[in-house]
């Protein structure tokens, strides 16, 4: 050998999966290497499948809402018609425009029954969550229940109830069995617990805070996403509740959207011309959930404990 240094062997990293240091034996003859990474095609192909089953009926509406009475049955279901400001008109005519009472209606029921429900649950969640006291995991329990029971199974109860109130054909009668919601005290109390350290109520008393002040100025700014989620499921649930308002109510004055259009499709069975208008009530009816979510979703945080003391 001369004085010329050998060149030294460039070591290859290890491969994935193995440990450094160890000897890779080679891959047996006629086999391959490692499978490529491939994307998961069938849970992206079952999302693709359940926003075309939820988004189709809403396309569907959206076009038929654009037809005259001689386009709904005789064009393709996806084709886009020529009558929609008509359909507006004649929706906003007719019965001196007892459709926007309707919605006024519906504004009502669901605005003020989900802003009095979360209410209920954040007082209720935040008592379930921080406070001690006998018998809180049986109401807790029994609560719950209220979560498994189908609406059909209550409402009648629920109109015997308000018949013996001299409540029914009135506001109160929809109002009143709408305040209370056992899901949402179910999600005040969870999220309650997950967002408010008991340290931090802790030292919120011993820096001499009462209890109201404890709940609105150190809870309740935590608990806003969680009340702002309530919120949003009691308007939608409320919006589109049909079964409650069609017991209780029997003046066409006081029915929400949903009873009113009901109607509308009733009388459509003899009168055909009715049908552009239900289905343009329809996507109006559409309208205000969109807006909403869009308008509150800026209320939602990733954290739960943003900007609190975290234990």
């Amino acid at each position: 050998m001369t004085g010329h240094a050998t060149p030294a062997l460039r070591k290859a990293p290890p491969a994935a999966g193995t440990t450094p240091g160890t000897a890779q034996a080679p891959p047996a003859p006629g086999t391959a290497g490692p499978a490529p990474r491939r994307t998961a095609l069938l849970p992206t192909a079952a999302l693709i499948l359940g926003a075309l089953y939820c988004l189709l009926p809403v396309a569907w509406v959206v076009v038929a809402a654009t037809k005259a009475d001689d386009e709904l049955f005789s064009t393709f279901t996806f084709l886009p018609g020529t009558g929609l400001a008509d359909n507006l008109g004649e929706l906003t005519a007719y019965r001196d425009g007892i459709y926007w009472k309707w919605m006024g209606n519906s504004v009502l029921y669901a605005g003020l029954g989900a802003l009095l429900s979360t209410v209920v649950s954040a007082f209720a969640g935040y008592a379930l969550a921080v406070y001690r006291f006998r018998g809180r995991e049986l109401f807790f329990n029994v609560m719950l229940t209220g979560v498994l029971m189908p609406p059909v199974i209550l409402a009648i109860p629920q109109y015997l109830l308000m018949a013996e109130a001299d409540l029914t054909d009135s506001y109160l009668s929809v109002l009143l069995p709408l305040i209370l919601s056992p899901y949402g005290v179910y999600l005040g109390r969870i999220y309650a617990e997950a967002a408010i350290p008991a340290e931090l109520v802790e030292a919120g008393r011993v820096d001499g805070a009462g209890e109201w002040r404890i709940f609105t100025r150190i809870a309740v700014p935590m608990l806003g996403p969680g009340l702002v989620t309530i919120f949003l499921f009691q308007f939608v649930a409320i919006w589109n509740n049909f079964l409650l308002p069609f017991i209780m109510l029997g003046d066409d004055e006081k029915f929400p959207m949903t009873v009113g259009l009901f109607t509308l499709l009733k009388q459509g069975a003899s009168q055909p011309a009715l049908y552009t208008l239900v289905i343009t009530g329809a996507l109006l009816a559409v309208l205000p959930l969109i807006a909403l979510f869009l308008v509150i979703q800026r209320f939602w945080s990733l954290d739960l404990l943003s900007g609190a003391v975290k234990s």
